[in-house]
């Protein structure tokens, strides 16, 4: 490869990632930027500015003495961001340490490189420590692999052999100095740069692809997911029940429903605000979540009324794990800014029937939180007994 292709892909790289800042100017990530792609916007300017100052150098318009060390040194940066944003992205929100160094260290060996003034060397330097960076980003697209989309395992495994390309540039001049075969170094110095051409566009695009596709999830579990206490909705909540009412009419172990609903708690909100109300609904169903099975199913209905699914559970069982959380509810009070604020709950409690119905289901078990109501407040009351209730 001549000294101007080599000029001339420095300089589509450099333009490459120029592009896409000004993309990111205009791509709507919703009311806040995801970190992610904050670090990532930040590896993209780097790079584009790594590149820039390269293709300058490679031109003539600023020394190569100034263009190559300073070029080389925003190039590791950078690609240490990018492979920090897909970490960050995958859940490993301390990966800035371990990133900052390994780009700090891989600056100190390039600059060693530079220093003994060797081409070869400062090549070999340059693709090995471009493929480990990159290499490090195809681990974290791979986390998760199992419950990852097609997508991200599609972006793991191209980013990984892409890496492996670059790495091999260095790797072939360093084990064959000569090549080997038809494999000339000049053919893997053109491998390598069209590697890095297609990383930056996979990359580029495959990050704002994903997280695209990670916003279109969210909104769907915010569909069945109550925000505040990431427990099930209302929607949710008749989701995972329809199949228990199906299983209902066969013959077996029994489910019970309760519904509870917190008592006075207009009280909480007017007189220590909403933070304070928030508060005790978290804590309302943590306490919930330590009485119940991992089986068991805990819901948000609406307001402070709440329904809990105990599978294989008969109506005198549903009454006791009722009452444990009653009593765990009245005995826990819920320490705010301004005082310790004490709850009471009520509840209703029923088994799935036969010919029930969603309506028919929870008239039952509201009608029992009505007696609760009625004969005081924080207490557990069962529906009405039938055949099916045992």
């Amino acid at each position: 490869m001549t000294n101007l292709d080599a000029t001339t892909m420095v300089l589509v790289l450099a333009l490459g990632n120029l592009a896409l800042c000004a993309l990111l100017t205009f791509y709507d990530h919703g009311p806040v930027r995801p970190p992610a792609l904050g670090a990532w916007a930040l590896s993209k300017q780097v790079q584009a500015g790594a590149w820039t100052l390269l293709a300058l150098g490679g031109a003539s318009i600023v020394p190569e003495a100034l263009a190559l060390p300073g070029g080389y040194a925003l190039l590791f940066a950078g690609v240490a961001l990018e492979a920090g944003a897909t970490f960050e992205r995958a859940g490993r929100h301390g990966w800035r340490r371990p990133m900052v160094g390994a780009a700090c260290l891989a600056i100190l060996v390039f600059f060693a490189c530079y220093l003994i003034d060797e081409q070869g060397l400062r090549s070999v330097a340059a693709s090995l420590l471009l493929g480990g960076f990159y290499l490090a980003g195809a681990a974290a697209l791979a986390r998760g692999w199992r419950e990852a989309s097609l997508l991200q395992r599609f972006l793991a495994v191209l980013t990984a052999v892409l890496a492996l390309v670059v790495a091999a540039r260095g790797l072939s001049v360093l084990l064959l100095p000569g090549g080997w075969r038809w494999l000339s170094n000049d053919l893997l110095r053109m491998l390598s740069n069209t590697a890095l051409y297609l990383l930056m566009l996979a990359n580029g695009y495959g990050m704002l692809l994903l997280g695209r596709e990670g916003a279109a999830r969210e909104l769907a579990r915010l569909e069945v997911v109550d925000p505040l206490l990431d427990v099930p909705n209302r929607r949710g909540f008749f989701n995972a029940l329809a199949p228990w009412m199906a299983l209902a009419r066969r013959p077996g172990l029994p489910t019970a429903l309760v519904v509870l609903d917190l008592d006075d708690f207009k009280r909480v909100n007017d007189g220590y605000g909403h933070p304070a109300g928030d508060a005790v609904l978290r804590h309302v169903v943590e306490l919930c979540r330590r009485q119940l099975r991992d089986s068991d199913l805990v819901g948000r209905l609406a307001g402070v009324e709440f329904a809990i699914l105990l599978p294989r559970t008969s109506a005198d069982e549903a009454m006791l794990v009722a009452e444990r959380i009653r009593a765990a509810i009245a005995t826990s009070p819920v320490k705010s800014e301004r005082a310790m604020i004490a709850m009471t709950a009520s509840f209703g409690v029923t088994v799935i029937r036969p010919e029930d119905s969603n309506v028919t289901l929870f008239q039952r078990a509201d009608d029992a939180l009505r007696a609760s109501k009625a004969a005081g407040r924080n207490r557990v009351s069962q529906a009405a007994a039938a055949s099916a209730d045992v």
